[in-house]
């Protein structure tokens, strides 16, 4: 008898909950739709990738295929220099996120913690720089990478990106340095610490998800760039990166849909990884700054 009614009082609270609250299971629902259809350019780019050329091409496509294949994946890893391809956007995107997460630390600690002459306009140029296309400085750094004669080199990449990621990661880590409560810092002091090693055992520990957060979105940038790749290297393919590899399956004639989609399939792999490996100080990082 006390099981039927333990079974039966189960029975009901769960009824309670789902009566109790529709809106939120309509959330969750909707919240499954919207990843659905984010995910489906995913899943139709990866099954592409596996399809053999004929059902590719087909005026009938179809949501699956039932004669899977590597041959888009071998001509992929066939070609000559994808490894080097590959190899500079990893040294690029690694670059590129360490320095800036590293500059971005600095610089918002300094217009957080001190005070000093147009320190809000210097802030105010950080967020209006956010706000000018990049498109619309790409001509103006090639003259300057000519002048500096980087045309060519990864540095014409890197440089860049640094200065593009550095507004958003400054305007970010600077709520993560403000949350940390001028207490702690003070008390610090008063126990020997001296600023660079409050600086660095201190207080960068506690802005560690806000650089992990801004990371993640330094790493993308870098790591799918087209714009720069085809504006900066001209002539030396050699310097070129993994978005450059797709216009070797690209042809205006006859493109190769299949190696295209293979090689995205490569280019998202990484990011994944990425993702993985940071994703829990990814959300504590995009939920907010410490609180007193």
């Amino acid at each position: 008898m006390s099981l039927v009614r333990q079974d039966g009082e189960s029975r009901v609270n769960l009824l309670r909950r789902f009566t109790r609250r529709p809106g939120r299971t309509a959330a969750e629902a909707t919240a499954l739709v919207v990843a659905a259809v984010v995910a489906f350019p995913l899943y139709w780019m990866v099954l592409s990738a596996f399809k053999p050329a004929g059902e590719i091409e087909s005026s009938e496509p179809r949501p699956w295929t039932l004669a899977p294949t590597l041959d888009s994946f071998r001509r992929v890893f066939g070609q000559q220099d994808f490894g080097r391809y590959f190899l500079n956007s990893v040294v690029v995107a690694v670059a590129v996120v360490i320095a800036s997460a590293f500059i971005a630390f600095l610089a918002a600690t300094a217009v957080t913690r001190f005070r000093f002459r147009l320190r809000t306009t210097l802030l105010i140029m950080f967020l209006v720089a956010q706000m000018v296309p990049v498109e619309a400085l790409t001509i103006p750094l090639f003259f300057v990478m000519r002048d500096l004669g980087q045309l060519n080199t990864l540095w014409s990449l890197i440089l860049p990106h640094i200065a593009f990621s550095l507004p958003f990661a400054i305007w970010m880590l600077r709520g993560f340095v403000k949350g940390v409560p001028e207490a702690l810092e003070e008390a610090a002091y008063m126990d020997g610490a001296s600023r660079a090693r409050f600086l660095w055992q201190i207080l960068f520990p506690l802005v560690l998800p806000g650089l992990v957060a801004t990371s993640v979105f330094s790493f993308i940038s870098a790591w799918n760039d087209f714009l720069f790749a085809k504006s900066f290297i001209i002539s030396d393919i050699s310097r070129s990166t993994l978005p450059m590899a797709l216009l070797v399956f690209y042809k205006p004639d006859d493109p190769d849909w299949g190696g295209v989609m293979a090689a995205s399939t490569v280019m998202t792999i990484p990011v994944l990884i990425f993702f993985v490996l940071v994703q829990r100080r990814l959300v504590s990082g995009l939920g907010g700054a410490v609180k007193d």
